[in-house]
């Protein structure tokens, strides 16, 4: 793990130049959308939201194989004020007294995204996507947002990322409260299982990002998919299945099957999904 981080490699947010064209693009998208200029076909006349035909992508992406874009070398060379402008208005101002909680992984057009920022206003919430046509779908659709709702959603963000390989540069020990995994690439082939986001390898590092207590969300309708992500999770030590009562009484497990467009789907074609729903725990000594 602390490989990963030292390698000099990675670029962070600052000392990328794309940290400043994130930044323009964004005033522009957002001068863009207040002024109503209609002149970009990519955005609806009448909701002012990007349309999601032009921002289509492969639903399958190969998570192993090398992909360029700039990576921050640690938890604390993220570029909160990029993402989160409202709370950290400069680059100069230290989350320390506000971190991200929430990550989903995978978190294709931003459906739970969208839906939890309003739900849990004052906590942050980044979404991670390898896909750069649906990265920049997530944003626009964010920044949008924020201009039409003054005042809401500038709680959550989006960030172009493997998170198989660089979760330890993004979250430090404990950071996170809730992880979520909605209808992952199932990579039905044996040979490809290593390439699931899933496996025991990798709860290892998201046992390291969540704290006590923290919940793992997982969705998906492939049967074969879920009785793997559940079966890894019911092996690992750090992870225990929640009661139950208690997913009853969470409102977040409601939203694993309405709020993505993949959920949406599966409930229109009268499909069944498997939920494995896990909490972070402390191993008794």
């Amino acid at each position: 793990m602390s490989s990963r981080i030292a390698n000099a490699q990675y670029l962070t947010a600052r000392e990328s130049p794309l940290a400043k064209t994130a930044a323009t693009s964004t005033m522009q998208l957002e001068e863009k959308i207040a002024s109503g200029d209609e002149s970009n076909p990519c955005i609806s006349k009448s909701t002012r939201l990007p349309r999601k035909r032009f921002y289509r992508a492969r639903a399958h992406s190969n998570p192993l194989s090398d992909s360029h874009f700039p990576v921050p070398i640690s938890p604390h060379h993220v570029e909160y004020s990029v993402h989160y402008p409202h709370f950290f208005p400069s680059s100069d101002s230290p989350p320390d007294s506000k971190k991200i909680e929430f990550a989903d992984v995978g978190c294709g057009f931003g459906g739970l995204l969208i839906s939890l920022a309003t739900l849990f206003p004052e906590t942050l919430m980044i979404g991670m996507e390898l896909r750069d046509k649906v990265t920049e779908y997530v944003k626009e659709r964010i920044l949008a947002l924020r201009v039409a709702n003054p005042g809401q959603y500038q709680n959550v963000s989006v960030v172009r990322t493997n998170s198989m390989k660089y979760i330890p540069n993004y979250f430090e020990k404990s950071q996170l409260s809730k992880m979520f995994f909605l209808f992952p690439d199932p990579h039905f082939k044996e040979k490809n299982h290593r390439r699931r986001v899933i496996s025991p390898f990798l709860l290892d590092e998201y046992a390291y990002a969540i704290r006590a207590g923290g919940i793992i969300y997982t969705i998906t309708d492939v049967e074969e998919l879920g009785d793997w992500m559940k079966s890894c999770l019911e092996n690992h030590p750090l992870f225990a299945a929640l009661t139950e009562e208690e997913l009853e009484a969470d409102p977040v497990v409601k939203l694993l099957s309405s709020a993505t467009e993949e959920g949406q789907k599966v409930s229109r074609n009268g499909g069944q999904t498997f939920k494995a729903v896990f909490r972070r725990i402390v191993p008794s000594v």
